[in-house]
């Protein structure tokens, strides 16, 4: 026969269990909503990852958060956001260094190393990672067009809160945003790089517009001078009207096209 008491206890702890994992699931919902609302708020590609990767070491207390950028095939990558140093925006690092990001770059998949220190693939650096109290490493891959273009680098503390599925998940997810987010200011950047292409060939049809009218307007007083204004008189009343007409069209025309209709 059970005990009641246990089944009590039992309830209890799963309950609790439950609004842990609730109260995670709405953490990971407000870093959401304030990731979006960070880059949302510029179009600029640096502000918008260093905003995310200073959301993201926040959220989990990360000893480091960091967002890379690569070309594939290349056996370089560029820091360009670092959660634990804002002032580091450009670097160049050698991804023999960092075989963990090298392998979430050329697979395109998530790379979860949960005991860091421990892991062959990171011997060379145990020292470092040992003086740090690392404990567990993922690298996310950003990938635009089924084609990895960066990846999110998160390193936890050995002492902190151990990085779960969920974590992991929501950590794609936010590299997901992160890719529509540089697509959008990558295409601001083209179309702010394009303008004084298109204020110079606006430019230049003005001045042939107008090239045009001088032209025609010296044609026309030549010509005028040449046959005498009493040549008009050999046309009728109804064609002169009619004359009359056009022009008034044709400079109505004119008027709203300098407007840009």
């Amino acid at each position: 026969m059970s005990n009641p008491i246990w089944q009590d206890q039992g309830a209890t702890e799963a309950l609790s269990e439950r609004i842990r994992e609730l109260e995670h699931e709405r953490k990971h919902l407000l870093a959401v909503i304030e990731i979006l609302e960070e880059i949302s708020g510029t179009l600029h590609f640096v502000d918008i990852l260093q905003g995310i990767t200073r959301k993201l070491g926040e959220t989990f207390g990360l000893d480091r958060c960091s967002i890379f950028l690569a070309e594939k095939g290349r056996a370089t990558a560029r820091l360009v956001a670092s959660y634990e140093d804002p002032s580091i925006r450009n670097y160049l690092v050698d991804l023999e260094r960092y075989p963990e990001l090298k392998r979430a770059l050329e697979t395109g998949e998530t790379v979860f190393i949960p005991e860091a220190q421990d892991d062959p693939l990171l011997k060379h650096v145990k020292g470092t990672l040992a003086m740090r109290r690392v404990k567990s490493i993922t690298v996310v891959p950003i990938t635009w067009r089924d084609a990895p273009i960066g990846a999110i680098y998160l390193r936890t503390f050995r002492d902190g809160p151990a990085f779960s599925n969920v974590d992991i998940r929501f950590c794609q997810v936010v590299a997901s945003l992160t890719a529509k987010a540089l697509r959008n200011a990558h295409r601001y950047e083209q179309l702010r790089d394009r303008q004084p292409e298109q204020n110079e060939e606006n430019r230049r049809s003005e001045l042939e517009r107008i090239a045009l009218v001088g032209y025609m307007s010296r044609l026309l007083s030549r010509f005028s001078g040449k046959e005498g204004a009493w040549a008009e008189g050999l046309l009728s009343k109804a064609a002169a009207e009619e004359l009359d007409r056009l022009v008034d069209i044709s400079m109505t025309v004119l008027a709203e096209e300098a407007k840009g209709r």
